[in-house]
């Protein structure tokens, strides 16, 4: 099996980072606004063309992510760069709008025991609130993101209906969003999960564009980013550290982790336009700030012909 690109128009691998909306969401203690502005600027610097940068959801429901507009305030804009904000309904849409966001993103679970957990509310309820905000984007001229969570299955539910999910996508197209993120909410998925799911929309939406957003609950993320490739999906969300985690569903662990998968992206022949190893220290700066390690493994070890001296290492004896 040959892991190199078909062709050079096929090489390039849009990288999504979702750590300071997805990874920090779910922290007791808050995070300065400027340390999370800091680290987009620093994940910029180092190539990072594509964020979920924050959530324009209720401060009151999320006070980790209440600086949303000062955050996307302290960012230092460049071309090529895409901003993307978390909307939850009409409301937030305003805000997101008035913060001058490049896309904006939402999310409904193709489980209705999840989506009630999750929004308070069931699937049909969370696409009546799509339907409204989603105006308010074309209004504005921004970019629209569909995003359905638990999209490979359910912790409370087992298998999700292909149905379900089928449902939401289409009900995100008729609203104006071509980019379609299917979510791994709980690591549930595995390559033939992905595959089948990933096959039926489509079929049903070609013109739908699809990321991935995959969990490493089961320790299997990156395999299904390598079946990804396989399926032709160029775009990936992740997370410096492999940081975050549904709060909404038990023994659910971090996403994959954004070194990790750029790692592993290089070394299989495609390209992300992301330094690597600028790419690392902002996610040991991100373990300073957490105060605790992280489960991302590039950061700790480095590059596969990164070499040592003998006289580094312990030695046997006898």
């Amino acid at each position: 099996m040959s892991y190199a690109p078909a062709s050079p128009q096929d090489r390039f691998v849009l990288v999504t980072e979702v750590g300071t909306r997805d990874g920090f969401q779910s922290e007791k203690e808050f995070i300065p606004t400027e340390v999370k502005a800091a680290l987009i600027n620093a994940l910029i610097d180092a190539g990072v063309t594509s964020f979920e940068a924050t959530s324009f959801v209720s401060p009151r429901a999320v006070p980790q992510l209440a600086d949303a507009a000062k955050v996307m305030e302290l960012v230092h804009r460049k071309p090529g760069v895409r901003l993307t904000g978390l909307v939850p309904n009409a409301r937030g849409a305003e805000r997101a709008a008035a913060a001058k966001v490049d896309m904006m993103a939402c999310f409904v679970s193709a489980s209705e025991t999840h989506c009630q957990a999750n929004l308070n509310k069931s699937i049909d309820a969370a696409l009546l609130d799509y339907a409204e905000f989603a105006p308010i984007a074309k209004q504005y001229n921004i970019t629209l993101r569909g995003a359905v969570a638990t999209a490979f299955g359910c912790p409370f539910e087992g298998e999700v209906s292909i149905d379900n999910v089928l449902k939401i996508v289409g009900a995100y197209m008729a609203g104006g969003a071509r980019h379609i993120s299917l979510g791994d909410t709980t690591g549930m998925a595995t390559p033939p999960v992905v595959t089948r799911t990933v096959e039926a929309i489509r079929k049903q939406f070609p013109e739908a564009m699809i990321a991935l957003h995959f969990h490493n609950t089961r320790g299997i993320g990156l395999a299904n980013v390598m079946n990804g490739l396989e399926l032709g999906i160029r775009e990936y969300e992740s997370s410096f550290g492999g940081l975050g985690g549904c709060p909404f569903a038990p023994g659910a662990t971090g996403n994959i982790c954004t070194e990790d998968l750029v790692y592993l992206l290089h070394e299989c022949g495609y390209e992300t336009g992301i330094n690597l190893d600028q790419l690392a220290a902002v996610a040991r700066r991100v373990q300073e700030v957490m105060h605790r390690d992280l489960p991302g493994q590039y950061m700790k070890s480095g590059a596969r012909l990164k070499l040592s001296s003998l006289e580094s290492v312990r030695r046997a004896v006898g």
